[in-house]
C-alpha cells in the first residue's frame, strides 16, 4: 500500500510538471485565498492587541473620571474676549469617594496646570499635570533606565521636579541626557516656572494611532509635577490663551483614578461612583471610564472582526477550490484515453480516484505553503509600509493552511470519482 501511495503520488507531481503553466495558474486562487486570510487577520490581531494593551495599560481595577468642559459653558464663552469658567472634578468629591465607598486601594487625583514647556530655545505643547507618587504603578508606567519616578518625598518636599514622556525628551533633548535638565512650565497666568526632570517614561506604543494614546490621554506626551508642587505653585485659576481670546478655568481637579482592590468589584463601585457625582454636580461636567468594560467590549469586538474577516478571506479560498475543481474536471476529459488504458491494464477504479486526488491536494499543498510564505511577507510589509502593527498568530497559519488542504480535498473528490467511473470501453473509443 505505502508503495502503491508512493508510485500514485509520483504520477501526480510528474502530470502536474508537464504542465507547469497550467498548474501554477491553477493554485493561484489558493495561494491568493491563504495569503490574504493571513494578512487580514494578523491586521485585525495587530489592531486588537493594540487596543487591548492600551486598556490594560489604564489597569483594569481602575477607574478613570474626568473633567469635561459642558456645552452650555463652550456657547457661553463663544465670541467674549474673556471669560470665565469653572467645572469639572472638585475636591470634596474626591474626598466624598475616599469615605463613602468600600473596596478602594486608593483615589489619585490629576490637576492640570500648564500647557507647554521650554528648554533654552525649544518649546513644546504639553499639558503639565500634578500627581501622586502611585500614578506610575497603578497605571504601569515604566521609567527609563537612569532616571525614576516621583515619590512621597519629593510630595512632601513640594519639590520642583518632573517625569516627562518620551516624546518630550526627543523634542527638546535630542543630543543629551535629560536627566538632571531643567524645563520651563509656562502659563499665562504665572509665567515660566523650573522643574528639574528626574525621569523619562519609557514609550507607550500606540499602533496605529500614534496620537490617540490611552484612554486619550498621551503619556508620551505628558509632564509630571507632584500634586503638592503644582497646589503651592498655581491657585485654582488658571488662565488659558487661545486665538485672540482669555479664558479663566476653574478646575480645581482635571482628573481622577479610583484603584479598586479587586477586579469583580470594579463594576459595583464605578456605579457607586456615577452615584456621588450625580448627586454632587447639577450638570454633566465629568466623564467616567471603566477600562475593565472597555476590555470586555473590545474582546468582543475582537471576536466579531476576526468572523468577518474570516469569512471574507475563505470566500477567496473557495473560489480557489472551484478553480482546482473546473481544471480538474477538464482534465479528466483530456486524459480519458489515459484512464482507459489504465483500467484495460488492471487499475481499479480506487486507483483512478486516488491518482486525480493526489494532484488535487498536491496542488493545494503547495499553494498552502506558498500563500503562507507570500501572507507572512505581506504582514511584515504592512509593518513597515504603514507603519501599523501586524501580528502572525501560528493558529491563523495552521487553520489557512488546513483550509486549503480540506479545500484540495473536498473540491478534487468529484473530479476523482467522476474520472474512476469511466466506462473503460467507452474511454479507450474517445478521441
Amino acid at each position: 500500500m505505502n508503495l502503491f501511495l508512493f508510485e500514485t503520488i509520483r504520477l501526480g507531481v510528474r502530470n502536474l510538471r508537464l504542465h507547469m503553466l497550467r498548474s501554477m495558474l491553477t493554485v493561484l486562487g489558493i495561494i491568493f485565498g491563504v495569503a490574504a486570510v493571513i494578512c487580514m487577520l494578523s491586521i485585525s490581531e495587530g489592531a486588537s492587541a493594540d487596543e487591548l494593551r492600551l486598556i490594560e495599560l489604564m489597569g483594569t481595577k481602575n477607574i478613570i473620571v474626568q473633567s469635561v468642559r459642558p456645552q452650555q459653558a463652550a456657547q457661553v464663552a463663544e465670541g467674549q474676549n474673556t471669560a470665565m469658567l469653572e467645572f469639572g472634578i472638585k475636591r470634596r468629591d474626591m474626598k466624598i469617594i475616599q469615605k463613602t465607598i468600600p473596596h478602594l486601594v486608593d483615589v489619585i487625583p490629576l490637576r492640570e496646570v500648564a500647557y507647554e514647556v521650554t528648554y533654552h530655545d525649544k518649546k513644546f505643547a504639553a499639558p503639565v499635570i500634578g500627581t501622586s507618587n502611585t500614578l506610575f504603578d497603578n497605571v504601569n508606567l515604566e521609567i527609563q533606565p537612569g532616571g525614576r519616578a516621583l515619590t512621597e518625598q519629593d510630595l512632601k518636599a513640594r519639590a520642583k521636579v518632573c517625569v516627562i514622556g518620551d516624546d518630550i525628551a526627543k523634542a527638546l533633548f535630542p543630543l543629551l541626557d535629560p536627566i538632571g535638565e531643567s524645563l520651563f512650565a509656562q502659563n499665562p497666568g504665572t509665567g515660566g516656572i523650573p522643574y528639574r526632570v528626574i525621569g523619562v517614561i519609557s514609550p507607550v506604543k500606540t499602533a496605529g494611532a500614534p496620537a490617540r494614546g490611552t484612554q486619550e490621554r498621551n503619556f508620551n506626551r505628558e509632564i509630571y509635577i507632584p500634586l503638592t508642587t503644582a497646589n503651592d505653585r498655581y491657585g485654582d485659576m488658571i488662565l488659558k490663551r487661545a486665538s485672540g481670546t482669555r479664558e479663566f478655568l476653574k478646575v480645581e481637579l482635571s482628573g481622577l483614578f479610583v484603584v479598586v482592590n479587586k477586579v469583580e468589584n470594579v463594576l459595583m463601585v464605578s456605579k457607586m461612583v456615577a452615584r456621588v457625582f450625580e448627586k454632587t454636580h447639577d450638570k454633566q461636567d465629568y466623564d467616567i471610564r471603566v477600562p475593565l468594560a472597555n476590555l470586555e467590549q473590545a474582546e468582543r469586538k475582537k471576536r466579531n472582526q476576526q468572523l468577518v474577516l474570516g469569512i471574507i478571506a475563505a470566500v477567496s479560498l473557495l473560489v480557489g477550490g472551484i478553480g482546482i475543481m473546473n481544471i480538474m474536471l477538464a482534465s479528466v476529459t483530456e486524459r480519458t484515453r489515459e484512464i482507459g488504458i489504465r483500467r484495460a491494464l488492471g487499475a481499479k477504479q480506487r486507483h483512478i480516484a486516488m491518482q486525480f486526488l493526489v494532484e488535487t491536494v498536491v496542488l493545494s499543498t503547495l499553494g498552502g505553503l506558498v500563500g503562507v510564505l507570500l501572507g507572512c511577507a505581506g504582514a511584515v510589509v504592512i509593518t513597515r509600509l504603514v507603519d501599523w502593527e501586524t501580528i502572525v498568530r501560528l493558529w491563523t497559519v495552521v487553520i489557512s493552511f488546513g483550509l486549503s488542504v480540506l479545500i484540495g480535498i473536498f473540491f478534487g473528490m468529484y473530479p476523482a470519482i467522476r474520472a474512476s467511473k469511466l466506462d473503460p470501453i467507452e474511454a479507450l473509443r474517445y478521441e
